[in-house]
């Protein structure tokens, strides 16, 4: 049995939700619409203000896509009423991000300057060296956060580079200065 798949979901006030007989949710709240298709092992239900999943078999497959369409389905919940945010610094000298439109400009120590196009339903925001990705669908908010963090990892010996706020880079030390003879 999955813990998470049993537990039923509360839909807000100001949510709609619309299951069709393809097993395909459609979400509408203040911020948006989201849609996604589950399988069809699983049978979705909706009873007043609240979602219910159940598998149509007891096999552990079923089990496994039972915990992860309630959590999916909920997330799209969130999304829609809340919305979601992952933030982003910059460390290092001379390393510097410029919002253009809903677009970035990432100078980050090559020769030459990086773009980064902003997908469809995210939006950008920079304070600074902070870079806030927010939007609707938590997998594309943190997909997009990871793509801009690929530009430029942190390096483990200074700390340069592009780290999620409140992420620890293990530091190492660097070499040690041979022992000078005058």
């Amino acid at each position: 049995m999955s813990k998470i798949g049993k537990k039923p979901i509360d839909i807000p006030a100001g949510i709609t939700i619309s299951i069709s007989d393809k097993n395909e949710v459609v979400v509408k709240g203040s911020k948006g619409e989201l849609t996604d298709k589950f399988d069809s092992r699983i049978i979705i239900e909706q009873k007043e203000n609240q979602v219910s999943l159940s598998p149509k078999s007891n096999t552990k497959k079923n089990f496994a896509l039972w915990g992860l369409s309630r959590m999916l389905i909920a997330n799209m919940i969130e999304g829609v009423s809340k919305g979601y945010e992952k933030k982003l610094e910059i460390q290092g000298v001379g390393y510097k991000v410029i919002q253009k439109g809903k677009d970035l400009d990432l100078s980050l120590g090559f020769s030459h300057k990086i773009f980064f196009e902003a997908p469809e339903g995210i939006e950008f925001q920079v304070e600074k060296n902070i870079i806030t990705v927010s939007g609707i669908d938590k997998q594309l908010v943190g997909q997009v956060a990871a793509n801009i963090r690929s530009k430029k990892k942190p390096e483990p010996y200074k700390g340069k580079g592009i780290r999620y706020q409140g992420e620890h880079v293990r530091r190492k030390v660097g070499k040690k200065v041979a022992g000078a003879t005058s």
